[in-house]
């Protein structure tokens, strides 16, 4: 079972096949189809292939392959793909797979710089979390999602992580600090200088 979350962990979409299993080329055919790159995991290839085909049924997956997992979690099998006609499959997984290069995105974005803040141009809490880190001696890096073209589906995923209002969203050392409400109750309990002061240029 660690084995297989430790795979499933490593990318946004994993799918567990056997080379001989024409099921599993099925799917494998419908993701490059929607122009995405699954990590592939072929179980009569693994030398602990027998162990993750068991932790592969115990998550749900009867029979173990192919098994599709987003984000870590299980979301289709050879029975759903048996149930599902073809383009409602291919349907459910491009929602699927947008949200998960969405996702991608984000964490990419929020994680490339040490204080960052996604944002709106007319946003007037935006631009006064930007001079609140100025003052504070902190240069945070800023993305505008109104300006980007997957802003729609950047603000859904800053809802899905956790975030009450998709903008601002703060995020720190690449970890989720939050929205306004957030950040300003850390600056008034005493928290946020200290959780900014290995990224503060003077103060």
């Amino acid at each position: 079972m660690d084995r297989v979350r430790e795979l499933a962990s490593k990318k946004a979409a994993v799918i567990f096949t056997k080379s001989s299993c024409c099921m599993c080329y099925s799917i494998k055919t419908l993701f490059y189809e929607l122009g995405a790159s699954p990590a592939i995991h072929e179980l009569d290839q693994d030398p602990y292939g027998r162990d993750m085909e068991r932790a592969l049924r115990a998550l749900g997956c009867d029979p173990s392959v192919p098994a599709v997992l987003v984000e870590g979690r299980h979301i289709a099998s050879r029975g759903w793909i048996a149930e599902t006609n073809a383009q409602g499959c291919k349907g459910h997984l491009r929602t699927l797979w947008i949200q998960t290069f969405n996702m991608d995105k984000v964490m990419r974005l929020a994680s490339e710089k040490d204080v960052v803040v996604f944002s709106k141009s007319s946003c007037c809490l935006c631009y006064a979390i930007t001079i609140l880190f100025q003052e504070l001696g902190v240069t945070s890096t800023v993305h505008e999602i109104d300006q980007d073209p997957e802003g729609r589906e950047i603000e859904k995923t800053l809802v899905r992580l956790g975030c009450n209002a998709p903008v601002p969203a703060i995020f720190v050392g690449g970890r989720l600090v939050g929205s306004t409400n957030e950040v300003m109750s850390l600056h008034l309990s005493g928290g946020l200088i200290p959780m900014l002061k290995p990224y503060q240029t003077w103060y």
